[in-house]
């Protein structure tokens, strides 16, 4: 019996000793499934690393952890993300934006037209579903799934640059109002780029996962996404490792691009006053929108920044440099009736959940325009305490899904799996 015991203690200190001479000497295993987050403004990619256990999120050549949702035609290429966004000013026509606005909807005629509307490009109607017309040497259309397809593209040729590996497989986030057809053209859209998608997850869902919620005691998480094109809020009740969304609501038409239109609109006036005209070239009006994005950047921890813009005006030869002071206090007051406007979904998914402000465990932010103080100010000062910011919001939603993406390939170490229960008759209310 005691030999017996013997062996199999032999065994297992076997066993963990090739455990770690295998961890010390041989390469570590290569992430077999990618977490791509197909966002309304920005996307990204990440990797969840088997043995370590740390999520990567993958950078371009450039270091920039995230690429612009835009999808740019010329005569003889298409370009994706930030190429793309070079060209959105020479380009505008072109250029296409907001796509997953579009992605697996059935519009009414009056309805898509009031879209349309609102772009530089032209939106036509094909039987109710979205289209973009492009025209370069020739003129053809072009759906959103393939728009969804360039970008997701692009991020998984990025991932398989970095890993030096093939990947043909991913998880997926969409937001938690997409319905049946939404989420199957967004896999379609992953499927026209080469990917299998192993799971579709709810964005505010990942994010939760993203701040290591599905691994410890809370119940109710409200989760705030306020990224460059929409704001959705969703209240989620979580019982051991389910998520089930209780109530959303949002606003389609408010997100960072609103705050940089206004602080936009306040600088092409003050060229005006100083310099006796308004820029109208393309090259000054694309060179004033990056001044004031950076801007818009640095004012989340400097006081003040400065713009300083060198302008044509009028002429291709002459330059003027247009020199500015910018304040966050400026900043603030020029959007503060927009920013105002973050309360009202807050309010709604409380009241739909049937919850008073002091029940909500802990308050998630996501996206990038949460960074902006004034923002998480009114959020705190709501709530009579301070919203979770241990995640970098623009990457919660990329962390999460590559989370999920090592649980899909059976990465080590195992993570809690989160499971969503499908709420098939909640309704996203819209503020917009």
């Amino acid at each position: 019996m005691a030999g017996e015991i013997a062996s199999v203690g032999s065994v297992i200190l076997a066993l963990f000793l090739a455990g770690y001479l295998g961890q010390q000497y041989l390469p570590p295993p290569v992430p077999k499934v990618l977490g791509l987050d197909l966002g309304t403004t920005f996307c990204s990619v990440g990797v969840f690393h088997p043995g370590t256990g740390e999520v990567e999120v993958i950078a371009d050549n450039e270091g920039r952890q995230s690429i612009p949702s835009l999808v740019s035609f010329t005569a003889t290429e298409v370009h994706a993300g930030h190429e793309a966004q070079d060209l959105a000013d020479s380009n505008p026509q072109n250029t296409i934006y907001d796509a997953k606005r579009f992605i697996g909807k059935v519009f009414e005629r009056d309805a898509l037209i009031q879209e349309s509307g609102r772009y530089p490009f032209q939106v036509v109607n094909n039987n109710g579903s979205a289209e973009f017309l492009i025209t370069t040497n020739r003129t053809f259309a072009v759906t959103p799934e393939f728009i969804g397809s360039r970008l997701l593209l692009k991020m998984k040729k990025m991932a398989e640059k970095h890993l030096a590996v093939p990947i043909d497989k991913a998880v997926i986030s969409v937001p938690a109002e997409f319905d049946e057809m939404q989420r199957n053209y967004t896999v379609r859209a992953a499927n026209l780029a080469g990917l299998e998608i192993l799971r579709v997850i709810n964005e505010p869902t990942a994010a939760a996962m993203a701040y290591g919620l599905h691994k410890v005691e809370v119940f109710n998480v409200l989760v705030v996404d306020l990224g460059g094109g929409t704001l959705d809020v969703s209240l989620l009740n979580k019982q051991g490792g389910m998520f089930l969304t209780r109530a959303m609501a949002g606003n389609n038409k408010l997100g960072g691009q609103d705050f940089s239109q206004r602080l936009f609109q306040y600088v092409a006036e003050r060229v005006r006053q100083r310099h006796g005209i308004q820029p109208t070239l393309k090259e000054d009006i694309h060179q004033l929108r990056l001044a004031v994005e950076a801007a818009k950047l640095n004012l989340t921890s400097k006081p003040s920044v400065e713009v300083r813009v060198p302008l044509h005006l009028q002429t291709e030869e002459e330059k003027v440099v247009f020199q500015e002071l910018i304040t966050r206090d400026l900043f603030e007051d020029l959007n503060a009736d927009l920013f105002k406007k973050i309360l009202a979904p807050i309010e709604t998914v409380l009241a739909e959940g049937r919850l008073n402000k002091e029940d909500v465990d802990e308050i998630v932010l996501v996206g990038g325009s949460t960074r902006i103080p004034r923002i998480r100010q009114i959020i705190s000062e709501f709530f009579g305490k301070e919203p979770n910011t241990s995640v970098d919001p623009d990457l919660a939603v990329v962390t999460g899904v590559a989370i999920q993406a090592g649980i899909m390939g059976g990465s080590w170490p195992l993570q809690v799996s989160a499971m969503e229960i499908p709420n098939r008759h909640l309704r996203k209310t819209n503020f917009s």
